[in-house]
């Protein structure tokens, strides 16, 4: 996400390439032009059970299936999760907490929301008011030095089947022309969000994680051109950012399209849904980030990149994570590929409770955090997924934070690859997890 990185590491690295610049971008990103250091106010505007999971507590071994966003005002009806939603709204992020994440060295808020809250339809079960307190959270921002993110996290149909796209099952989003157009209708009612508050919303992300695997890649590029066009109209100023869509990044050169300006490539990374991340021991997971950070600097230089989802969750424990009602892959409550736990005798037992950490975990945590801000900042930075949860503490920088188990502020690195010497970053090679 930017032009942005006079003091970050990628500065350095970016100087000792040869390859070809990324696509321009006219303004440099935020209000410091630095490396994007930031968390996700997930949960806020699109629920998801293993985030919030009290507001979901009264459903489970219920017959009533409520699983998501869709579900829970489905079941609810719309006056009751109207009411629900409105204390949420007041109260899941606060000024305290925007203050909290300024104080911790942040740069960055990233703000999932729903096509609902700009582009709703009779049809479906959700209901409406979240703008004024999106334009809230963004103000808070502003007055504590942050600059924000504003990211279409569900789309109609569904653009993944996850159940953070507001509606888990099916990948319907390119089975209707009609929930194309409303999705560039809810990025057109962004777009005038962030030229509202152009001094603080720098970027737009104009559909969160399509899946490559039940959608035309082709069609989500096309997508893609529409929303560049359709926007810019509205705000000239913002920057695009673009997901991978969960393509390796040898295919990542697809999005970067000719004639583009202010576009940014977004990729996430996690080490608990697929098998040869989970099945990592801690050495393996400090050197996969590694392999990483070759990834994202590559690309970098044709397309900046961002890794807009990461956390410090080596197990898929937390409860509800894999959906409501559903268990782990790590202990085996969960039917996956390896018919049971990831190894024998595994256990969810305190793995997301920092009280439950031994030393030895800790050091490793706050390793793993290090060698991720490293890897990600050798491209255009990072957003941490998320700024705060009701009990994984792996998934919640705040706590993370407050035990130490992320540098404060994000340059106070102790296990770093990179030193800061004044105002510049420079790079030591003698990380034993990192060879190059």
């Amino acid at each position: 996400m930017k032009l942005l990185q006079t003091i970050g590491v990628t500065a350095a690295l970016l100087a000792s390439c040869a390859h070809s610049s990324p696509m321009p971008l006219r303004k440099r990103f935020g209000k410091s032009g630095d490396v994007i250091r930031g968390v996700n106010l997930g949960g806020l505007f699109v629920l998801e059970p293993w985030i919030t999971p009290s507001l979901f507590q009264e459903w489970d071994g219920s017959d009533r299936k409520v699983v998501d966003e869709w579900t829970f005002c489905a079941v609810l009806g719309k006056d009751e999760c109207q009411s629900r939603l409105q204390r949420h709204w007041q109260s899941w992020v606060t000024e305290d907490d925007i203050e909290t994440l300024a104080s911790l060295g942040l740069n960055h808020v990233r703000i999932p929301i729903g096509h609902w809250a700009f582009a709703p339809s009779d049809s479906e079960p959700y209901v409406q008011g979240q703008i004024p307190y999106l334009e809230q959270v963004i103000q808070w921002a502003g007055k504590h030095n942050l600059n924000a993110i504003i990211d279409l996290h569900g789309v109609p149909g569904s653009q993944n089947g996850f159940d953070n796209s507001g509606k888990f099952g099916g990948i319907g989003w390119q089975q209707a022309q009609e929930n194309i157009d409303r999705s560039i209708q809810a990025v057109e009612g962004i777009a005038r969000i962030a030229a509202k508050h152009a001094d603080i919303v720098d970027a737009i992300q104009v559909v969160n994680e399509p899946a490559n695997w039940g959608l035309s890649v082709d069609g989500v590029i096309d997508f893609y051109r529409h929303a560049y066009t359709s926007f810019r109209s509205i705000a000239p100023d913002a920057i695009m950012v673009i997901h991978d869509a969960f393509l390796s990044p040898n295919d990542w050169g697809r999005f970067n399209v000719r004639g583009w300006d202010n576009v940014i490539l977004d990729t996430h990374n996690y080490h608990v849904f697929v098998r040869d991340r989970l099945t990592m021991g801690r050495n393996q997971h400090l050197e996969a980030t590694c392999e990483d950070a070759k990834n994202v600097r590559g690309f970098n230089n044709q397309l900046w990149t961002v890794t807009g989802e990461w956390s410090l969750a080596t197990t898929d424990c937390a409860k509800w994570l894999n959906g409501m009602e559903k268990g782990a892959r790590w202990d085996g409550t969960l039917p996956w590929e390896m018919n049971g736990p990831v190894y024998q005798g595994a256990t969810c037992s305190g793995q997301n409770s920092i009280a439950a950490w031994d030393q030895e975990t800790r050091t490793f945590m706050r390793q793993f955090a290090e060698t991720q801000m490293d890897a990600y900042e050798s491209g255009s930075g990072w957003f941490f997924w998320n700024f705060k949860t009701e009990g994984a503490d792996d998934w919640n920088y705040i706590e993370l934070a407050r035990h130490g188990l992320v540098p404060v502020p994000p340059t106070d690195r102790v296990y770093s690859r990179y030193a800061l010497d004044n105002d510049h970053w420079r790079i030591r090679l003698n990380s034993t997890w990192c060879h190059e």
